[in-house]
């Protein structure tokens, strides 16, 4: 639907293949666009497409292959259909999200559209007036484009909603032993999902609809960028686990090039998100930022950041000790 949306739009793919390249631009928190920084959009599109919870998910996942644990060739097998399983639902996702920010540029262009939400993008597709492609202004008229672009978003909040719903039973069930009926773990988790919208809604209820619909956007942008802060504290344990031998063995440990690559993804993302907290704290406080809110912003902030450091550090301690612990039983034996 995408796809069909974007090439419709006929986009200047010169400038689309330049801006898939990192700048200093990419990750900049000096200026703001909608309330939202690149730097905030960039961490929101890295938690959004990866997610944490999705590599407990992949893990369990993986386990439940059918194979001759005790052979090595079958479990390099399963080893290796999962890697592509992943690698290619990622890649999948990667490019859903390229499309859909470049049909969102095609469409905010024009300055006309004043709501930068979702909400202001499916009004924008419904109404001719605000595109500046004379092919999308055609189609829009039949109102396909926005009823295309409100399936697909259906569709992705789906996806979403039953990837962390599956893993919540994973980790409730193999991690910490907690079972519960399947209507009261719907419940709670609805529930706990719907009280920051509400809470959201109430606020700005008397603010007007755009003011109503940005609070939301920015909420949904949010919990994305949350995603991404949460996102080493998932990849350290698989990483350590994964580069031991004595978990893995000599066959299956990562390789040089992987551990690299992993190690260095874990510290280029925790600075991403180091750097620009005090930005999204601040915002928290509007648009009119005084003095005295700055300094409680940062001091908040830098808090959260020596946490976040510690936490990480005494998460590496454990797992480190964890494993020469385990790998001492085995050679005891």
């Amino acid at each position: 639907m995408f796809v069909y949306q974007v090439a419709l739009s006929d986009p200047n793919w010169g400038d689309v293949l330049k801006g898939l390249v990192p700048t200093g631009e990419t990750f900049s928190s000096t200026h703001s666009i909608g309330g939202q920084t690149p730097l905030t959009g960039a961490l929101g599109i890295i938690g959004a497409t990866v997610m944490p919870h999705n590599l407990y998910l992949h893990s369990a996942v993986s386990q439940t292959r059918k194979i001759n644990r005790t052979d090595e060739d079958e479990i390099a097998n399963a080893v290796r259909f999962s890697t592509w399983d992943s690698n290619i639902q990622l890649t999948l996702a990667f490019f859903v999200n390229s499309l859909l920010l470049i049909m969102g540029v095609a469409v905010f262009k024009t300055g006309a559209v004043k709501d930068p939400s979702f909400f202001g993008l499916y009004e924008a597709l419904s109404n001719p007036d605000t595109l500046s492609n004379g092919i999308l202004i055609t189609v829009a008229k039949s109102g396909l484009l926005s009823t295309l672009f409100a399936v697909a978003l259906l569709a992705s909040g789906q996806n979403s909603t039953i990837t962390g719903t599956l893993t919540g039973q994973v980790i409730m069930e193999g991690f910490i032993h907690m079972r519960m009926p399947i209507w009261l773990r719907r419940l709670i988790t609805r529930l706990i999902s719907v009280i920051p919208v509400l809470i959201c809604v109430i606020i700005t209820s008397r603010q007007g609809t755009i003011r109503e619909h940005t609070a939301l956007n920015t909420l949904m942008n949010n919990s994305q960028v949350f995603l991404a802060f949460a996102l080493p504290f998932s990849m350290v344990p698989l990483l350590m686990m994964t580069n031991s031998e004595v978990e893995m063995g000599s066959r299956f440990k990562n390789s040089i090039v992987i551990r690299i690559l992993g190690w260095g993804s874990v510290i280029g993302l925790t600075y991403l998100n180091l750097i620009g907290l005090p930005g999204q704290i601040e915002g928290f406080f509007g648009e009119k930022v005084t003095s005295s809110q700055l300094v409680l912003a940062d001091s908040i902030a830098y808090v959260i950041i020596v946490a976040v450091l510690l936490l990480l550090a005494w998460t590496i301690i454990e797992l480190y000790k964890g494993n020469k612990k385990y790998n001492q039983l085995i050679n005891e034996r």
